[in-house]
């Protein structure tokens, strides 16, 4: 049975979890995720895990910060006076708002604590410094990298090779 390789677009369910069994993140109940092996589309553990797998295959994987979000950089968390905020719009803890960076971008933050006086703000990932147990089915292989917009082959994904009136096959699937 062929297995997931570089450059291959597979399908996965998945359920992310922490170490205590809270689920953070889940396809169950909805479309499995998609992405090109490789294609730097999810986080590195991830794409590492689902390589070699056989489609039906399940597995349980933990996945170390650093192969994850990262550690999490202290110097991403600052503190800014509450007076910063519209009065009675502080934010709440756990709230996601953008600020902008000193060269003009902007940078998304979580509020993390909320005082009379302050507001602290992470923008460090929400997972980052974390270890992402994962429950991945694989579900699907395919060779299509993904790249085909499904006008070529007559509209379908065949396998013909044959130009057709409007361009013919792209050739990026098999």
């Amino acid at each position: 049975m062929r297995t997931a390789r570089q450059g291959d677009q597979v399908l996965v369910h998945y359920t992310g979890t922490f170490g205590d069994g809270t689920v953070f993140d889940s396809s169950d109940g909805g479309e499995p995720l998609k992405f090109v092996l490789g294609g730097g589309r999810v986080i590195p553990g991830f794409d590492a895990a689902v390589a070699g797998m056989t489609a039906g295959q399940r597995k349980d994987v933990t996945i170390p910060a650093a192969e994850a979000y990262g550690p999490h950089h202290p110097e991403m968390v600052i503190t800014v006076p509450r007076a910063q905020f519209p009065i009675g719009r502080a934010p709440q803890v756990g709230q996601q708002l953008r600020v902008q960076s000193p060269d003009g971008l902007a940078v998304p933050v979580t509020a993390t604590a909320v005082t009379a006086e302050s507001v602290t703000l992470d923008a460090n990932h929400p997972l980052a410094g974390k270890d992402l147990r994962f429950e991945l089915t694989l579900v699907g292989i395919s060779e299509d990298d993904g790249s085909c917009d499904g006008e070529c082959c007559c509209g379908g994904h065949g396998s013909c090779g044959e130009a057709h009136g409007d361009g013919g096959c792209c050739g990026k699937h098999k």
